[in-house]
Parts: C-alpha cells; structure tokens; sequence
C-alpha cells in the first residue's frame, strides 16, 4: 500500500520550487545552468528533466533498529549514487521500513545533491588534454576515512578499491591514482571521502 501510495506521489511532477518552476517552463535547459543559478535542488524531477541519462547503483543496504516503548522498531537505510558518468554526482541516503522504499528514498535525495565535477589532464605522463582524470591533487575526508585522488596517464583506469571505483565510474572519470587510509570497510564514509575528493575539483579554475 505504501509502496503504491509512493509510486502515485511520483506520476505526475507539479513544481514547488523556483528552480522547478523555471525548468518546467524551459527557462533553464541544463545542469549546469541549474547549479549556476544558485537556487537549491530541492525536487529530485528537476535532475531527472535536465539528466534523463542519469542512472543509479546501490552502495549499501544496512538494517537499522532502535527500542521504544512498544518494542524494537526496524527499519532499512539505503545508500546510492547517481550520475550521468559524464561530470556530474550526486550521493545521498534514504531510511524505511521497506527496503524498495528506502532505496526509492535514498535516489532522491542523491539526486537533490547533485553536483558537477571538473575534469582534465593534469598528469605530467599525459598531456592529452581530454578531460579523462582529475586536474589536479584532491583530498577528501568522511569520518575516518581519508581519500586522495592525483591525476593519472591516459589508459591507465581506475587504480582504487573497490566503493570508490563505483563513485569514480559515474562521475565520469576514467583514469586516476587513488590512495585512501582509515576504516575503508565502511562502506558509506569510503563512498563519502571519494564523493567529497570530488568536489574539490571544483576550487580551483580550470582552463
């Protein structure tokens, strides 16, 4: 019933937000304009509009469970990433007592924080000039996990563990040296770390 109930919230998008309302009119075009505007994200349908080649993947299913008055409540968090493997990434977590929902959940709001990456070629091995690798040295840090990306030859692929190869991979960067320190079995701050090294990419201009 609730699954329905969720699957029926979602048929029809009727914009809330200024930034929804300005894409349902056609007024921004793309993800780019969208994140430029400085309006926030705050309805998952604006990136479906402007990234219809968006996909997800699931990191992790944990069961969460909590005592109360009436006895032990379960519930299911669901963490995921999105992007369109090409600059963009968003990851986000969702909570229910139904896991399909959870997951439901969890894509939404991964999609709501959305951000776009920079790409480049700033291996000295390189210099090709595509926008294959990171530009330069990042850093990233969740929890005890720290993760530093440095910019790799053209072909050389994802030299990174596992969660992080996933995050890599739809966000668009096809080459790179990763090395991560801390409790990289967790699943969720390993993902994090990456997702955060990301980001930097983004302080600094890039020609």
């Amino acid at each position: 019933m609730r699954d329905r109930e969720f699957e029926s919230g979602q048929a029809e998008w009727a914009p809330q937000t200024r930034l929804g309302k300005l894409v349902k009119e056609g007024q921004v075009t793309t993800m780019s304009e969208a994140i430029e505007s400085g309006l926030p994200i705050r309805e998952s349908q604006i990136v479906d509009a402007l990234l219809p080649e968006i996909r997800d993947e699931v990191l992790d299913i944990n069961m969460v469970q909590r005592m109360t008055d009436s006895g032990r409540r379960v519930k299911f968090r669901a963490t995921v990433i999105v992007g369109n493997g090409d600059g963009f990434i968003g990851i986000g977590e969702g909570k229910d007592v139904q896991v399909g929902i959870a997951i439901r959940k969890a894509i939404d709001n991964a999609k709501m924080h959305v951000v776009g990456i920079k790409r480049g070629c700033g291996s000295w091995e390189c210099g090709c000039g595509l926008g294959h690798t990171v530009p330069f040295s990042v850093q990233g840090k969740a929890g005890s996990v720290k993760v530093e990306l440095k910019p790799a030859p053209r072909g050389l692929g994802l030299a990174s563990g596992g969660t992080a190869r996933k995050v890599l991979e739809i966000a668009g960067i096809k080459d790179v040296w990763a090395r991560a320190e801390g409790e990289t079995r967790t699943t969720l701050n390993f993902a994090k770390a990456t997702y955060n090294a990301l980001i930097k990419t983004t302080t600094m201009k890039v020609k």
